[in-house]
Parts: C-alpha cells; structure tokens; sequence
C-alpha cells in the first residue's frame, strides 16, 4: 500500500474550555516508528484515543489505510487493523500468557463455527495467540500465570495482546513506563523488529530511548504540535529545547 498507515489531519478535540488537540496533523507509515513526545497536559494521550476511535475529535480527519474512518468506533478500527496498549498495565493477572492473548484474538475476531464449543478450544484465536507470543518472545512463558511475569514481560504481554489481532498499525502508550535498563533494552529490541511490517505510533517521556528508536518526532506542546522532524532535526529545533528538551540535551 502506497502512503500512511494511518494518518490524521487538522484534528481538534475540546473538553469544555479546554482545548486538548488544536488542529493536529501526522502520519504513520510502514516501517516506521513515529515518536510523539511533550510535557503532561500536551495533549499525547489524547491524540492516541482519537487515533483508537476511543476519542471523537470535535473536527478534523483520520484515514486508515485507503478509509476515512473519523466516524468509527474503536472495535471496527481494531478489527481494521489497529492495535494499541495503554499506559498502565491491563492484564488478566490470573489468567494464563496465552489466555490473555487468546482472549484479545477473539473478542476482535469472534467467528461463528467458535459459538457451539468451549471458547478456550476456538483454534483460530488460540493461533492467533501462538504467534503473538513467539513474536514478542514470550511463547516459553505461555502456560505461567500472566500475574507472575516481571513488569517487562507484563509489557511485552500486553504488546502481544495488541498483535494478536494481526494489526498494521500500532499504538504504544507509554510501553516503557517503570521499566530498569535491561527491560527498556529488550523492549526497545521488540519495537525495532516489530517496526518491520508495521506502522508504530510511540508516546514515550524517556528521551534516550526515543531519539534511539524513532524513525520520526512529532512535538506537542499545550494540545499543538510545535515541531516534527527526525531525531537529528528535533535535537536542533531551538523552539523545542526551550520548550521541552532543555539546554541539557
């Protein structure tokens, strides 16, 4: 496919007085990562939520693909191909690795020769989930309680969660929150493999890691985007270092 996985244009998102999103525009493309980064209150957590169909923008534009797909509701751009995670960490504790995953694979794809057996035994999500598992590198911890993973596997679990539904688009709310070094390494080593086949939004507040990874930098501040570059561009831009960055970088 020709042009971005997904894209937004002019998107404007008020609650009451406040303007969260002031006409902001961006695109995620194939094989990208596409970092967005700025203060609390900069508006990155509610671009995720108009991307996911969670939030409906007050004016403005999202394409999925080839659709325009402003006026849909977050389980049909899911089933579309949009995958996303969460700032905190939303799993099943009790329930299995695979059950977790299992259970994201089929409520997007929930198929009617599933209906008259046991749901656990539904072949399609439980392969689904297979390979969601094998490719976040977690297909060894499977049958272990997702409870008693450490916070990285936790995070790669809830990844894993989001590709189950074999999305082209992903979108990463904070993946490496309270993570130690080894964790942001592993993690980091994910989303490059991942970035492959797909388009990654990353919002993300540890810089180092996001001047690493991203292929790109969208810069919001108070709802605005201020700049957007590559890495070497975002370092430079002085409106940002007085903004965001700090003399220190």
């Amino acid at each position: 496919m020709n042009g971005p996985l997904l894209s937004a244009r002019d998107v404007t998102r008020r609650f009451g007085g406040l303007i969260a999103l002031s006409s902001v525009s961006l695109d995620l493309n194939r094989g990208a990562i596409h970092a967005v980064i700025g203060t609390n209150g900069a508006g990155k957590s509610t671009l995720v939520g108009v991307l996911a169909g969670e939030i409906r923008p007050d004016s403005g534009h999202l394409r999925l693909g080839s659709q325009d797909v402003t006026a849909w509701s977050q389980p049909r751009r899911a089933r579309a191909g949009l995958g996303r995670s969460y700032q905190r960490t939303s799993i099943f504790p009790d329930l299995s690795v695979h059950e977790n995953c299992r259970l994201a694979a089929q409520s997007q794809h929930q198929r009617l020769r599933c209906w008259p057996g046991i749901a656990s035994q539904c072949r399609q999500s439980s392969e689904a989930a297979d390979e969601a598992l094998a490719l976040v590198g977690l297909h060894a911890e499977r049958k272990l309680a997702a409870g008693t993973l450490s916070h990285g596997h936790q995070r790669q679990l809830e990844i894993a969660m989001a590709l189950a539904n074999r999305p082209q688009v992903l979108l990463l709310d904070e993946p490496l929150a309270g993570m130690g070094p080894e964790e942001t390494e592993n993690m980091l080593a994910l989303l490059g493999t991942l970035r492959e086949e797909r388009a990654i939004l990353l919002v993300e507040h540890d810089m180092d890691a996001v001047f690493r990874i991203a292929d790109e930098i969208t810069v919001m501040v108070n709802g605005s985007v201020i700049a957007h570059g590559d890495p070497a561009a975002i370092r430079e831009n002085e409106q940002v270092r007085d903004a965001y960055l700090g003399e220190a970088t």
